[in-house]
């Protein structure tokens, strides 16, 4: 452990943000080393900090050069490995947060884990880690199963044996090295901004838990000077967006996909007639979610109030693949009312005639799997109607890519029709606020009309009555 004598404390920094105020105690060890900083919520834990600091200088104690505290400070962290830290987090986080949330935790630290060991020797297959960590390690209830087969026994003991202590992340070439290990894929090529700021958002929280229970002395996060790289707004592509033409050509291409393809048309006809996310649709249930008019021709509506996200057996509490959510972004025992238009009353009519219900009035079932729709089916079918509507070079774009799309093509197409933007969010269950920082590039702005006056101004065609100032006009009528 490299230490150093050469210690300078600074005095205290005040910032004073819009809601809180932090103080930040500043200190710096062998000399040209970054400047070491600690926030705190209360003035007093400020002082008393740099009082225990400043002490530990006067009494000649030696500073260790990684952690930047004086070597007693270190001594009151456990021993423990970066991954036993990471198992703890993901145990801490396991029983209060959704299916889908802890598969995206799991993810995350896969991703960062490999980029932690202490040696490579006796290293198993890196096919092999990630199975083992992703599956098994960071699943609190798969990590103590019986029935762990050898091979990930094997290579989780390996993993356990070498990898680092979790103070080596206080180290910052460390720490910038995993952070900058999480901006690429496994390819070696940049990652989805999306998917790095949720993987950093994972990694940095499991710093700040480690700090809580004194794996670390204390998070080295805030300090260190990293750029991530530059995050997408989360806008939706408006290449994704079907238009309505292209949306009913696919449906009936959907209905020639064989047995299975005449019962999916309107599941994806409810994501784009009703804007419904597809964990929403499949857990629809008759009369109880859905109440239907007598007639074709006449409205129906939609009282949503439950979400069944795939997620997957092994990270489900009920053994099933999907998960059971309250609306997303919506307390428990929320409801959202979306109506259901003529066109799609007279399409869930249709399917209910020829399909029948499934157990407990679902509307929408597997051919076999009388329990719910498998996602292989939903994702399989819209695949195929694609190929088989689209040419090659159109199938390749990301036009309709997938049936999330079909709820996309709802939002834009309703903005575009002129309703009002709150109501078209309170149907599609989201904030205008958000609506619109997702939306915004997929509104028709008029381009026709703003290139045919870019046109007239350059002198392509003639001037538009009331087009710019008095001496535009002037310039293209003497031209």
């Amino acid at each position: 452990m490299p230490v150093t004598y050469d210690v300078r404390i600074y005095e205290i920094d005040v910032y004073k943000g819009k809601t809180t105020t932090t103080h930040w105690v500043r200190w710096k060890v062998a000399g040209k080393l970054p400047l070491r900083k600690k926030p705190f919520r209360q003035k007093a834990l400020a002082e008393s900090f740099r009082a225990d600091l400043i002490s530990a200088a006067r009494k000649g104690e030696a500073f260790d050069i990684t952690t930047g505290r004086p070597v007693s400070m270190g001594r009151e962290t456990d021993d423990m490995t970066c991954y036993e830290l990471a198992c703890k987090y993901i145990d801490l986080k396991w029983p209060r947060v959704a299916a889908m949330t802890r598969k995206t935790n799991a993810e995350a630290l896969t991703a960062v884990l490999p980029m932690l060991f202490a040696r490579t020797k006796g290293k198993p297959d890196d096919r092999l880690i990630r199975t083992a960590l992703r599956r098994w390690a960071f699943n609190t209830v798969a990590r103590t199963d019986e029935n762990q087969p050898d091979e990930i026994r094997r290579a989780l003991a390996w993993i356990a044996r070498n990898a680092r202590p979790a103070s080596d992340l206080a180290d910052p070439k460390i720490l910038r090295m995993v952070l900058d290990g999480l901006t690429l894929r496994l390819d070696g090529k940049p990652g989805s901004p999306i998917v790095v700021t949720r993987r950093r958002k994972i990694f940095t929280g499991m710093l700040e838990y480690g700090a809580e229970i004194r794996a670390l002395a204390e998070n080295p996060w805030p300090a260190l000077k990293w750029t991530p790289p530059r995050s997408a707004n989360g806008g939706i592509d408006r290449r994704r967006v079907a238009n309505p033409l292209q949306a009913r050509t696919l449906f009936a291409a959907v209905r020639e996909q064989g047995r299975t393809g005449p019962r999916m048309v309107a599941f994806y006809e409810t994501l784009y007639y009703a804007g419904l996310r597809p964990e929403e649709a499949v857990g629809i249930r008759v009369p109880r979610n859905l109440h239907l008019p007598d007639s074709d021709a006449e409205w129906g509506e939609f009282i949503l109030e439950s979400a069944e996200p795939h997620a997957g057996k092994a990270w489900t509490n009920s053994g099933k693949n999907r998960d059971q959510r309250q609306l997303k972004q919506r307390a428990i025992g929320e409801i959202r009312r979306v109506p259901c238009p003529p066109v799609l009353t007279a399409s869930i009519r249709r399917h209910i005639k020829e399909f029948k219900l499934g157990p407990g009035g679902r509307l929408f079932v597997g051919e076999r799997n009388k329990e719910e729709l498998p996602i292989l089916t939903i994702n399989r079918i819209w695949r195929q109607a694609r190929a088989a509507v689209f040419t090659p070079e159109v199938c390749a774009s990301p036009l309709a890519e997938t049936p999330y799309d079909l709820r996309h093509a709802f939002v834009s197409t309703n903005l575009n029709a002129g309703i009002s933007p709150a109501q078209v969010a309170e149907l599609a269950g989201q904030s205008p606020e958000v609506m619109w920082r997702t939306y915004a590039a997929c509104l028709d702005g008029g381009q026709a009309e703003l290139r045919r006056r870019m046109e007239a101004g350059f002198g392509g065609r003639p001037a538009v009555p009331g087009f710019g100032t008095s001496s535009a006009r002037i310039t293209v009528e003497g031209r």
